[in-house]
């Protein structure tokens, strides 16, 4: 399908966008109407674990990039290639040198030996979104205090990284990559805190906007590539941030919860808004902001008690519109962030009835409470309550579950056409090329 829509309009605009994750890299086609293409990945091996250190070599996302762009020549042509835009993982950062070669391997966004760093950090910043292990700028600070980078010239993030394999100038970023590294993107521009930080602060990048042009690909890179010179490289964004982009969404009350292992809501808000208790942040996006949090509850739970399998079947026997009355809260261990800030709350998963369908409903129900609590907390906050919410991640194919948390949502709930964070990204190559 998609050569022969290529092959019927051969000098059609197409613009990619690639979602680089840990275990494998991602990318699709789209044309001037964001129909998608024609989609390929290839996976790659997982980061080393050692304890609660997680590092990758990052010359294994330039190879699977290369790679994967000649697998998508194959399927389709890319003699009108116009712009290419990247996404990567949040928090996974490592240095260069000044011929963009890696001093380290990676340090993934779930690598957590920076605990030390996090300490001095809020000694320094009240900023919370780079108080956590989670985040790249303390991971940063471990690199400088405890390996060689002398020769250092610039942070990386992931998505940074494979943008500079294709422009060969390294230097760059964009707003979402940049957050967990300090960037404030209400004055845009890193503050003036890092000057308590001056081996970092000499190493940061310009920052762009996601989609907006950063360079064209390099000569020598077309070249090896078979892709036209004037192909333009726009600034990326974070994966999770593709993947909302991908669902569409663009007006303020729009929504999207992503039901993956943990339960994360957003919503397109006017205003930004920030909150240290709740761990609430915002992001730029496009005209407005991307506000949102998440809870520990989500589909982990589930899959301690049930197979996909088994709840795809289990589901076929619930009757959505009558509550179980279980009133539970679904964790898998004690503590929750979002909507409710507790480190001590304990999970609420008894009475167990004994008919595992009334259990699974439950379940549901549960999960479907927090998000309600969740829209509600940033309602107070100062976010609109959704008019509609977008689903996103594994949990949106149970239909009798979305009856369910349209039930207590009060709102109307849709499942996305495309929530593959690649076509999030193939949009705002689309989007930045054409204005």
């Amino acid at each position: 399908m998609a050569r022969h829509l290529n092959k019927l309009h051969p000098d059609s605009p197409i613009y990619i966008g690639i979602d680089a994750g840990t275990s494998g890299m991602r990318a699709c086609c789209i044309d001037d109407q964001a129909t998608l293409l024609v989609q390929a990945s290839i996976a790659f091996p997982g980061p080393v674990v050692d304890d609660n250190e997680v590092a990758q070599d990052p010359q294994i996302w330039a190879d699977t990039l290369s790679d994967l762009i000649l697998q998508l020549k194959q399927a389709i042509s890319l003699e009108s290639l116009k712009a290419i835009a990247i996404d990567g993982t949040s928090g996974t950062v490592f240095f260069c040198d000044a011929k963009g070669r890696p001093l380290s391997r990676a340090l993934m966004y779930n690598d957590a030996r920076s605990g030390h760093q996090v300490a001095q950090l809020k000694t320094i910043t009240d900023n919370t979104t780079v108080q956590s292990v989670s985040a790249g700028l303390p991971k940063l600070m471990w690199l400088i205090e405890n390996t060689a980078q002398d020769t250092a010239t610039t942070l990386m993030h992931q998505a940074d990284w494979l943008n500079f394999q294709l422009t060969q100038t390294a230097g760059h970023s964009d707003v979402n990559n940049c957050l967990k590294t300090g960037y404030d993107p209400i004055h845009h521009q890193w503050p003036d805190w890092f000057s308590a930080l001056p081996a970092l602060q000499a190493k940061l990048p310009q920052v762009h906007r996601p989609g907006e042009v950063m360079g064209t690909i390099a000569a020598t890179v077309a070249k090896r590539l078979g892709l036209p010179v004037d192909t333009q490289i726009m600034a990326g964004t974070t994966d999770s941030h593709a993947a909302i982009l991908a669902t569409g969404i663009s007006q303020p009350g729009e929504a999207v919860t992503s039901l993956g292992s943990t339960l994360v809501v957003k919503i397109i808000c006017e205003t930004p808004i920030f909150n240290q208790q709740y761990g609430i942040y915002s992001q730029p996006f496009g005209d407005y902001w991307l506000v949102g949090g998440g809870s520990n509850t989500g589909g982990a739970v589930l899959r301690e008690y049930f197979s996909d399998q088994e709840m795809e079947s289990l589901s076929l026997q619930i009757n959505p519109n009558v509550d179980t009355e279980l009133g539970y809260y679904p964790l898998l261990k004690t503590g929750e962030r979002f909507p409710i800030n507790d480190p001590m709350l304990t999970p609420k998963l008894s009475p167990r009835p004994d008919n595992n369908v009334i259990f699974l409903q439950g379940l549901f129900e549960g999960i479907a409470r927090i998000e309600f609590n969740a829209y509600q907390k940033l309602a107070e906050l100062g976010a609109p309550y959704p008019d509609v919410i977008y689903t996103a991640g594994g949990g949106a194919k149970n239909q009798v579950w979305t009856e369910i948390r349209q039930r207590y949502c009060q709102t109307k709930i849709k499942q996305s056409q495309y929530n593959e964070a690649c076509y999030g990204s193939a949009i705002l190559a689309k989007s930045g090329h054409q204005q």
